[in-house]
């Protein structure tokens, strides 16, 4: 079985991913300090559901920020989450830790460009907006 640790902002668009074969306070430090690498801004308020290792890591890097654990305060993500699952349930899971990472952060690059977070294909229209952007990602390269 394997964890995976999602960074999503306020604005809905995936920051990080990291699958982790293990929930443990080293697996939880990690991902939160790639995420923190990757925001290059210290967060005011951080949701998670209620695992007992994050209020420890959580202190140790990011002392000043709010560490909301509310029932249902995570629903962002858990839905974002789905759609994720929804994906991969016609593929019968994945077989090792590394094609689930690749998997994984590449889902949450085309739900990035989806939705309008990068500069590509935000002249289309939004269900062209995945194509646009590959054409200008292959004239670019």
């Amino acid at each position: 079985m394997a964890y995976v640790y999602r960074t999503i902002d306020q604005h809905g668009q995936v920051i990080d991913v990291l699958v982790s074969a293990r929930r443990d306070a080293a697996a939880a430090r990690r991902f939160f300090q790639r995420a923190l690498q990757m925001l290059k801004v210290t967060p005011i308020e951080v949701v998670t559901d209620a695992a007992p290792v994050y209020p420890a890591v959580l202190d140790d890097l990011i002392p000043s920020a709010w560490h909301h654990v509310e029932q249902h305060a995570n629903n962002p993500i858990e839905a974002d989450h789905s759609q994720l699952k929804h994906r991969l349930r016609p593929m019968r899971g994945l077989r090792t830790d590394q094609t689930a990472q690749v998997i994984i952060a590449g889902h949450a690059f085309i739900q990035n460009l989806r939705r309008g977070h990068y500069e590509l294909g935000l002249d289309s229209q939004p269900k062209l907006r995945v194509a646009s952007a590959f054409s200008e990602l292959a004239r670019v390269i």
